[in-house]
Formats: structure tokens, C-alpha cells, sequence
């Protein structure tokens, strides 16, 4: 089912994602932090092992296709792991 309807708007999706970042566009978009203002003291939760290798192998692979870029931010993202049918694991951006 599912795959019948993406195949009907497949004229919608490049076969291939160009590599590298969007262009630079002419609003830069920031978050300002108060400046009296702390930082949690602790993660979210703990990654297993296998979650964490499997972090870093996606994060090199996107940084490789150059689709994201290394952040120097103290700050990070919740990020999830879901399992797939094939008992890989698929990292998910809670943004």
C-alpha cells in the first residue's frame, strides 16, 4: 500500500541527494541564551554500547556526505535508537 504511493509521487524525489549543505540563506537563524543561565547537569539518559557506536558510525557517515556539520555547541539533541525489522538500529532527532 505504502509502496504504491510513494511509486505514484516518485517524480517528486531525486534518485540521489546532492551532497553538502543547503546555501547560505539571508536570515541566520540563532537562539539567544540568557546570559545568567545554566545548562543541565546531566544527560537525558544513557546509550548503551551499541547505541553509542551506532551514534558515532551515523554521525561520521553524515559529516562524510557532508549533509551536517561538526558543532562546537555545549548543547545537544535528544536522539533515539529504533529497532528495524532486521535488528539494525535506526537513529531517530528528537528536535
Amino acid at each position: 500500500m505504502l509502496d504504491s504511493l510513494v511509486d505514484s509521487y516518485s517524480d517528486c524525489f531525486p534518485e540521489d541527494v546532492p551532497p553538502g549543505l543547503p546555501p547560505k540563506r539571508h536570515v541566520d537563524h540563532a537562539i539567544p541564551l540568557k546570559p545568567i543561565s545554566e545548562f543541565p547537569k546531566q544527560r537525558l539518559y544513557r546509550l548503551s554500547y551499541n547505541e553509542m557506536s551506532e551514534l558515532k558510525k551515523t554521525l561520521q557517515d553524515l559529516i562524510e556526505k557532508k549533509w551536517i556539520i561538526p558543532s562546537h555547541s555545549p548543547l545537544g539533541a535528544p536522539v533515539l535508537f529504533v529497532a528495524k525489522k532486521d535488528g539494525t538500529l535506526r537513529m531517530v532527532i528528537d528536535y
